[in-house]
């Protein structure tokens, strides 16, 4: 605080560098002089005003620049605005006021606090303070007791909210008016002024009421070391590219009411960057940027309910913070202003935990539904012009302001940078350098380089170490400075920093535990402990006076740092983990985590598996959830098999990590499997010993089935459903009420691994009694059980779709569609998924049918869901948009529309190919049929080399599994062969192709023996194919005997269902007009063609797309036979 002597006396407050803030009507014009002093002190300055509003007005302030003699503050000042209409902020000021004053004194000042409610004087744009103390009585002359007080800086907290200005008439002295600081900072003049006079100073408005919520606006002045000049947040490096990608969040910002999106990528590809530009962008139009401290508490988060401004709220790191986004998803959704409530999640990856998230809650549920996953690539991919471009920014940036960096500032910085902006420098073409944070850390690392000897960092291996090396000497030096070092050695001092970065701390006495836990540390006097405590705080300052200390950012080099000291000093780790609380074992184990994912670190792998093996009771339970959020979860898997294979883990801890376990878990599905088998061996140990236990045992079994049929592994999972339903059987035979539900689950999963393994009729024999029991539930307690019935009539459409009763499995999936569709409605989060499962089922079913136009409808809707749902939760979705994009390709195909036939089942074998990759056994199958069914659009049009290669690939693998798993897979077999032979049919290779042919008729003949229903419809279709084949050799007699058997069954299957198979009829009516044809029965040739025309000019007429060029094909061959007859 300081006095101002101008037109007349006043306050001021010095709010960076030489400037002071005061009154305009206390100011003379701009370019006049005041005088300033400190109260209480001698010196006085001389200032020269460099901008002033209107004295009086609604501006009524100045700025003045101060002599170069001035010492200004070490920091400057943060600015703030109310930002909700709620009464009662806190504020106070300080300033030189009248009623202190006594002729021939020193001046003297007044602190005043009060409240302010942002409602007062809105409209004139003024706060108004209500004073917490007694108003002074009135002078009796006219003037104000608060005369003085003009100028003096309003605070809210830690936050400038604005200029005191006036004491309001009428109000007895117990107010005072200020001029809010978002009136000064939306003033072109006086912005520019403060850019010029003190370009450190942040203009930022950051909102009072939040300030617990906020992570403070970064500040760039006296910085402590260079490696500050890397926080992102800092924006040091101006802020280049990402064009499109800003105008898509701009527009999305735009609209109105709730939305969030999540920002995705590795570590330094510049999330962090773009979100403050885009905060930045949205705070210069009146919006509210909010960065959501990580330790703010979830139940004070419903204070941003209140939020009366567009608001947008960016959660880093957000894959680690779920109780807390849960939290704020609920205040977003007790918002009830007009404004825009935005939230903008960061994130290294969008995998488990985001599915997790949407799962958390109902309000989740609803506020993330259609939430778009937005992946961030790299920002300079190619190491062209544009990256040099880059290179040189950046280098120009540092060298600007180093001079601000603590024992960096003597140094000549634009002689040093100088040959490093000339040219292309040497290696902008390594790896890595695609991403903004290496690419700027590199031009840092050559800046600082510049004042050392080439020794002291060439033996650095990457650019990270590089900066170390420099960071290193800043903590030698603080640690000299503070008295520590020789007395403790450097290696002790750097096991304090890794500790204290590995586990962190929420307060100055966990901190002091943790400290204690460092080996050499573990005798020290408390006094020592302090000491080494304040040095940490002292090298990274922490965000709140509440925290001990802060971190080493950015959190590459945090992650470097840590990664080589534990591979120097693993034991460390040891130390620390036992006595560790759960937050701060996530975090030793997320930082652990992204150290090894490093490839200059990857040894840590192992010492990282070892450390959570040795302190199972401590970092299993937080290694599961890590696991989830993590980008390299392999160390922590198998530490946790290890930990499931420990005879001594006792199984109360087992059983409490099968219950932390996800719902579905890319990332834990093998181990899901193999903890939840270890446990169902528990279980039938007890459950034999004691009856008692059966619930238990049954439960762990069907867990264990779902478990294995995610991992592809069906007849162990059907041994395990089938055990399952014994057990339920019994235990609903003697208590219905307690048991059917979970028999009725039971019966559920049983059909759906039967189904898996081909054995169709006892799959619909468990899924009628599973139909029936859900039926009589969801009649007597329809909110409870409507779901499960749904999910049963779905499963129930299936089975009766193998077996060829399509009508039937219409009626049940249209049945689950009607039900999905109003639980959708309600729980969109919830349902969506299965809405989309069965509308792709009734598309599958309404194919089978001849109903090609409902079929594509309802697949295009299934798609559509299943899109937004991958874009969003990619792991758990991409295998149903696959499935759902293969049987697009069918309908678009069924009605002639192939090119975007052929582009959706391309997509769909790209997503494919890459989940068998990874899952062989769950995903090959689902590759092979995309794959086969690629090579029909391919074939379509006319690309046959490249159809001819998809369907040998889908033979290959079929043949493989049709040999391990007959029932299941000998129909595929045959669909793939029968398109084999077509394929090589089309290239010439006739031989070749009655050879496939051959294998699939005969396969097929013997399904259609077993099951006829399911199989004489694809037993007509080979054999076509074989009469087309043999035809082709010559073999005119045994083609005729082929397709006069494809015709008597299509004729019979025609007569049921015309829609489905009168096209199929009118195809091998033809192919038998051409067979007889050949053989010289020209009368018997000519009755068939009439019959395929008098069809196919039907089918024609109703869908002209599809059929006309076939109505053309059989018209050529009526005219040729007519011809050769007549």
């Amino acid at each position: 605080m300081v006095a101002v002597d101008g037109d007349r006396p006043g306050s001021g407050y010095a709010i960076a560098g030489r400037l002071v803030l005061t009154s305009a009507h206390v100011s003379p014009e701009p370019g006049g002089t005041v005088r300033v002093f400190r109260p209480g002190r001698e010196e006085t300055w001389c200032g020269t005003v460099v901008w002033r509003g209107t004295p009086g007005g609604r501006d009524d302030a100045a700025l003045v620049s101060m002599d170069p003699a001035w010492a200004g503050p070490r920091q400057p000042v943060r600015w703030g605005r109310t930002v909700t209409h709620r009464p009662g902020t806190p504020c106070e000021t300080w300033g030189a006021a009248n009623l202190v004053q006594r002729p021939g004194r020193a001046v003297d000042t007044v602190q005043l606090s009060g409240t302010l409610n942002p409602g007062d004087r809105f409209v004139g744009n003024r706060y108004v303070m209500s004073l917490a103390q007694h108003p002074p009585a009135p002078t009796g002359e006219g003037d104000s007791p608060w005369g003085g007080m003009s100028g003096a800086a309003l605070f809210c907290g830690d936050l400038l909210a604005g200029v005191i200005a006036s004491d309001p008439a009428g109000r007895a002295h117990a107010h005072l008016e200020a001029v809010p600081a978002y009136v000064l900072t939306h003033d072109p003049g006086f912005h520019a002024a403060l850019t010029d006079h003190a370009p450190e100073a942040n203009a930022t408005l950051e909102p009072v009421e939040w300030q617990h919520l906020a992570e403070p606006a970064a500040r760039t002045r006296l910085m402590n070391s260079p490696a500050t000049l890397l926080q992102a947040r800092r924006q040091i490096v101006p802020f280049r590219g990402r064009t499109t990608l800003l105008t898509d969040l701009d527009t999305w910002a735009q609209e109105d009411g709730f939305g969030a999106k999540l920002l995705h990528g590795p570590g330094g590809q510049g999330k962090t960057r773009l979100a403050q530009h885009l905060a930045d962008t949205l705070t210069t139009r009146g919006w509210t940027a909010l960065w959501l401290r990580a330790d703010a508490p979830a139940d004070t988060l419903a204070d941003l309910s209140a939020a009366a401004v567009p608001l947008l709220v960016i959660v880093d790191y957000a894959e680690t913070r779920s109780p807390q986004l849960t939290a704020l998803l609920e205040a977003a959704a007790q918002h009830v202003g007009d404004s825009a409530f935005k939230v903008l999640l960061l994130a290294r990856t969008a995998g488990d935990w985001w599915n997790d998230l949407h799962a958390a809650t109902a309000t989740a549920e609803d506020l993330l539904d259609g939430t778009k996953t937005i992946p961030l690539p790299a920002l300079e991919p190619e190491p062209d012009d544009s990256r040099t471009q880059a290179y040189h920014q950046a280098v120009h940036s540092y060298a600007a302001h180093l001079p601000h960096v603590r024992g960096w500032q003597h140094h000549d910085w634009p002689t040093l940078a100088a040959p490093l902006t000339t040219g292309t420098p040497d290696g902008l073409n390594r790896p890595g350098l695609d991403t903004a944070l290496t690419l700027h850390m590199t031009a840092l690392a050559d800046l600082l380089d510049t004042t050392t000897t080439t020794a002291a960092t060439a033996d650095a291996p990457t650019v990270e170490d590089r900066l170390l090396v420099h960071e290193r000497r800043y903590w030698t030096t603080t640690a000299t400075a503070h008295h520590l070092h020789p007395r403790l050695t450097t290696a002790t001092l750097t096991d304090a920093l890794a500790a204290a970065h590995l586990l962190g701390a929420d307060t100055h006495d966990q901190a002091d535990t943790l400290l204690r836990h460092v080996p050499a540390l573990a005798d020290q006097t408390t006094d020592r402990i302090h000491a080494v405590r304040r040095w940490i705080a002292a090298l990274y300052p922490a965000p709140t006076p509440a925290q001990p200390w802060g971190t080493l950012q950015p959190d590459r080099l945090t992650e470097h740092f840590t990664g080589r000291h534990l591979l120097h000093n693993p034991t460390l780790a040891h130390h620390l983990a036992p006595t560790a609380t759960e937050p701060q074992a996530a975090r030793l184990l997320t930082l652990y985590s992204r150290a090894a994912a490093h490839p200059a670190l990857c040894q840590l792998g192992p010492h990282l598996t070892t450390l959570c093996t040795d302190h199972a009771p401590t970092l299993a339970a937080p290694a599961l959830d890590v696991a989830t959020q993590t980008e390299t979860p392999q160390p922590l898997i198998d530490a946790l098999n290890h930990i499931t294979d420990n005879p001594t883990t006792p199984p109360a801890h087992l059983q409490y990590l099968a219950e932390r376990l996800p719902h579905t878990s890319y990332n834990l599905a093998p181990y899901a499997a193999h903890l939840t088998q270890h446990l169902t061996e528990h279980h039938r140990t007890h459950a034999h010993r004691d009856p008692t236990h059966l619930p238990d045992f049954a439960s762990s079994l069907n867990d264990l089935s779902n478990r294995l049929g995610d991992l592809g592994r069906w007849e162990e999972a059907l041994k395990a459903i089938e055990e399952a339903v014994e057990i339920r059987r019994g235990l609903a035979r003697d208590r219905p009420d307690a048991f059917r539900p979970e028999l009725a689950m039971s019966l559920n999963n049983l059909a759906v691994r039967l189904g898996k393994l081909g054995r169709w009729e006892e799959a619909l024999k468990a899924i009628e009694e599973a139909v029936q029991v859900y039926r009589g539930l969801a009649r007597d307690r329809p909110d409870a059980f409507r779901p499960e019935l749904a999910m049963s009539l779905n499963n129930l459409a299936v089975r009766l779709g193998k077996l060829g009763r399509q009508e039937e499995a219409l009626k049940a999936i249209e049945e689950a569609v009607q039900v999905y569709r109003g639980l959708a409605r309600d729980r969109p989060d919830a349902f969506r998924p299965e809405l989309a499962m069965s509308l792709n089922n009734l598309a599958v079913r309404l194919g089978k049918l001849g109903r090609q136009e409902e079929a594509l409808k309802a697949i295009e809707e299934a798609v559509q869901v299943y899109r937004g749902l991958a874009r969003d939760r990619p792991d758990a979705f991409r295998p149903e948009l696959a499935m759902s994009l293969n049987n697009l390709a069918v309908r678009l195909g069924d009605l002639g529309r192939q090119e975007e036939a052929l582009k959706a089942i391309e997509e769909a074998v790209e997503i494919r190919r890459g989940l068998a990759r990874d899952r062989p056994d769950a995903f090959r199958p689902d590759l092979a049929s995309s794959s086969n069914n690629l090579a029909v659009q391919l074939g379509k049009l006319g690309r046959q080399e490249e159809a001819l290669k998809a369907i040998e690939e889908a033979v290959q693998v079929y043949r493989g599994l049709a040999r391990d798993r007959p029932d299941a897979f000998r129909p595929d077999l045959a669909m793939s062969l029968n398109n084999l032979a077509v394929r090589l049919g089309k290239l010439g290779r006739q031989e070749e192709a009655l050879k496939a042919i051959e294998e699939a008729v005969q396969v097929y003949r013997g399904l259609a023996r077993d099951r006829p229903d399911a199989f004489r419809p694809d037993l007509a279709m080979s054999s076509n194919n074989l009469a087309v084949r043999l035809g082709k050799l010559g073999r005119q007699e045994e083609a005729l005997k082929a397709i006069e058997e494809a015709v008597e069954i299509r004729r019979g299957l025609a007569r049921d269902r015309p829609d489905a198979f009168r096209p199929d009829l009118a195809s091998s009516l033809n192919n038998l007009a051409v067979r007889l044809a050949e053989l010289d029965r020209r009368e018997e040739a000519l009755k068939a063609i009439e019959e395929a025309v008098e069809i196919r000019r039907k089918l024609a007429r109703d869908r002209p797309k599809i059929h006309q060029s076939e109505l053309e094909h059989s018209l050529k061959v009526l005219d040729w036979l007519e011809e050769s007859t007549g």
